[in-house]
């Protein structure tokens, strides 16, 4: 099974060590073109665009980075609760045409409930899936060309549709990652791909035969892919140096604080990261090559594979084996990492290699639209 492997944008910094400004580098327009360029050019599928309040935003950073890239696909987030399903879809199909194919979609129901509500979502962790089960189910019937009138209780619409419909039929991917019950259930239902952070092979295959299990019911079936930073250097004691290089500047202290503000997430995932490490920099590999340093400052995806390109290509084919088909994976600073990955890990992976995108042109057999809407052809004369 050839694989498919996607490189991270760091939309909300970048550097060389954690937890400190020391090494660290500005984010711009000019670096995240350069990460993006490279990874274009270094043969990764696509990049996952983090969403967030601190993050530059997704969408705005994926149509900037189309005109300078070709084969590169653009994951971005779906943010339901925030924006209506409706507009999500056309923007979707927007950035599916202009991008020549290259949209996939990340829905992201949230974690932090303080970051929430500055959005203006008050939601309990149950009441946002609810709420992103009804989003999803409008959001792809649109998309898929349909007039949808739905009455949820946390949304409605009445004659929702979508008049230019995107490149990729019947519309493009949606991608999905959660540990919970309700996270499970929606992605058993609604998604393509169900992502996972790096927990031990053991854990993900359990989380794997759980989602198969659920989808089989609903008689369907789903991908599942997992997000990953890589540590890869010539050898192994180089890469575990530089593992423990990555943290040198963190203290006690500011490793309490990050989790004490990690700690207020209601993410079930964020919790099961957390876990490995319980905030102690001891015994920090939770599983053979699988390190979780990352994760005791940064939130999110806190593991990493450690080691030279033999070593971490097997630990990928490991989970490969358990039926995951994408991996996600970042490094610090990004734009040396990655070619890094390219560099010591491809050549030992069967990796997919992305084609060149297909037209993004589409003109409407009607012409200019005419009161918001697509008429009926006038009848010919005879």
């Amino acid at each position: 099974m050839s694989l498919n492997i996607f490189w991270f944008l760091p939309t909300h910094g970048d550097g060389h060590y954690l937890g400190t400004a020391e090494g660290a580098r500005a984010v711009d327009h000019g670096y995240l073109q350069q990460v993006a360029q490279a990874a274009d050019r270094l043969g990764f599928g696509g990049v996952l665009i983090p969403t967030g309040r601190s993050c530059e935003d997704s969408w705005l950073v994926a149509a900037s980075l189309i005109p300078v890239t070709q084969r590169l696909k653009f994951l971005v987030a779906l943010r339901p609760g925030i924006i209506s399903p409706t507009v999500a879809a056309r923007q979707a199909a927007t950035l599916d045409r202009l991008s020549g194919g290259r949209a996939l979609f990340n829905l992201v129901t949230g974690g932090d409930p303080e970051e929430l509500a500055g959005d203006g979502l008050f939601l309990t962790h149950e009441e946002r899936y609810q709420a992103s089960v009804e989003f999803t189910r409008i959001w792809r019937r649109v998309l898929e060309g349909e007039t949808v009138d739905y009455d949820g209780e946390h949304i409605s619409v009445k004659g929702a549709k979508l008049l230019y419909p995107p490149i990729q039929q019947p519309r493009p991917p949606l991608y999905f990652g959660g540990s919970s019950e309700a996270a499970q259930d929606l992605a058993a239902e609604q998604v393509e791909m169900v992502l996972t952070w790096g927990e031990p092979p053991a854990a993900v295959a359990q989380k794997i035969e759980q989602v198969r299990a659920k989808a089989a019911k609903l008689g369907r079936t789903v991908r599942f892919g997992i997000r990953l930073h890589v540590i890869v250097r010539e050898t192994n004691d180089e890469a575990w140096k530089a593992a423990d290089k990555l943290i040198s500047h963190l203290d006690d202290h500011t490793i309490a604080r990050a989790q004490a503000s990690l700690a207020r997430f209601d993410s079930v995932g964020q919790q099961r990261m957390a876990a490995l490490h319980g905030g102690n920099r001891d015994n920090l590999e939770v599983s053979p090559n699988l390190w979780a340093g990352v994760g005791l400052v940064r939130g999110g995806a806190g593991t990493a594979l450690v080691g030279d390109g033999p070593t971490v290509a097997a630990r990928v084919n490991e989970y490969a084996a358990l039926g995951i088909d994408t991996f996600i994976f970042s490094g610090y600073p990004h734009l040396e990492e990655s070619y890094r990955v390219a560099e010591l890990l491809f050549p030992h992976l069967d990796i997919e290699r992305p084609e060149l995108p297909k037209s993004a042109g589409y003109v409407s057999p009607f012409g200019e639209m005419v009161a918001n809407d697509i008429l009926p052809k006038a009848a010919s004369q005879s």
